[in-house]
This record gives C-alpha cells, sequence and structure tokens, in this order.
C-alpha cells in the first residue's frame, strides 16, 4: 500500500507543477492579449478555469495524502489516545463517504450527462473535464484507507500533522 501510496505522491505532484505551469502561461497569455493587443483571447479565461479546478482538487487529494488539511483538534488532542483512534477513525469514514458519495458518484454523474456539451471557446466537452471529480474522489478514498489502516495499526498517530501540541510555535 505504501508504494502505491507514493507512486500516487509523485504522480499528483507531477501534474501540480504541469497544472500549475499551464496556469501561470494561460493567465499571462489573457493578461497581455487584453492589456498589451488590447484583443482579449476568448479560449485563455475558459481554460484557465479548467485548470484551476484540476489543479485545485489534485492538490486538495496531494495535501490529504499527508493529512495536512486544517483540523480543529485541540478538543482532541486532550482525549486519551485510545478515544483520539477511534475520533480519527470516525473522521476518516466521513471523508471517505463524502469522497465517494459527492466525488465519485457525483462527479460521475456530472461528466456523464455533460458529456456531449460542447465549451464555446475550446474544442472540447465539458463531461470529459468533470472527471476529475471522480479520480480525485478514488485517490482520496484510497489515501483515508491507507490513514485508517494506519492509525488502526498504530503506525501513524491519531492525530495528523504536528505530534506534539504547540509544534508550530
Amino acid at each position: 500500500m505504501r508504494a502505491v501510496k507514493e507512486a500516487l505522491d509523485k504522480i499528483l505532484a507531477a501534474a501540480c507543477v504541469v497544472l500549475f505551469t499551464v496556469l501561470v502561461l494561460t493567465v499571462s497569455w489573457q493578461v497581455f492579449t487584453r492589456q498589451v493587443l488590447n484583443a482579449p483571447s476568448g479560449w485563455s479565461e475558459e481554460l484557465s478555469r479548467y485548470v484551476f479546478v484540476w489543479l485545485g482538487l489534485f492538490g486538495a487529494a496531494l495535501v490529504f495524502s499527508e493529512r495536512g488539511h486544517i483540523a480543529v483538534d485541540f478538543i482532541v488532542r486532550k482525549l486519551a489516545e485510545g478515544v483520539q483512534r477511534v475520533i480519527a477513525v470516525v473522521v476518516q469514514l466521513a471523508i471517505t463517504a463524502f469522497a465517494v458519495v459527492v466525488l465519485v458518484w457525483g462527479g460521475w454523474r456530472a461528466s456523464r450527462l455533460a458529456w456531449e456539451t460542447d465549451l464555446t471557446s475550446l474544442p472540447v466537452q465539458v463531461g470529459p473535464l468533470y472527471l476529475v471529480m471522480p479520480i480525485t474522489g478514488m485517490i482520496i478514498t484510497f489515501y483515508a484507507v491507507y490513514h485508517v489502516v494506519l492509525v488502526l495499526r498504530r503506525k501513524e498517530p491519531a492525530i495528523g500533522g504536528h505530534d506534539t501540541p504547540g509544534a508550530l510555535e
């Protein structure tokens, strides 16, 4: 499981770098055509919107891989370790439910419904662009299961992020 996680981490990191580069170049082109040429490029605005969504979802999955999202855990940190582990598992299961229902199932439905819908400025359909939701949902589900297994085996602390309170100070 660790090898799959590490491979996914590398793929997501590379995808985020590529998507961020495309986003910067596309937005720069949009600004250049609007401000310098006084003839705004229509396709760059639409492309940047979809690249931004893909970047945001892939970036969120990558941060989730390291349990790096913001968590309000000051009360949980005061509880016994066993209770912390139970809460950690419940949280991961809730995240899994969200990822499966909203991202995988809902994203697949949205993609399927929009599959033949053409974009106005780009020569592609909307449906394939929506596939980022089920893809990201499956990745987040994998990471959630991965973390549950590690927490239950006591190979990972119940509370993600910093191991000790006040570690940021």
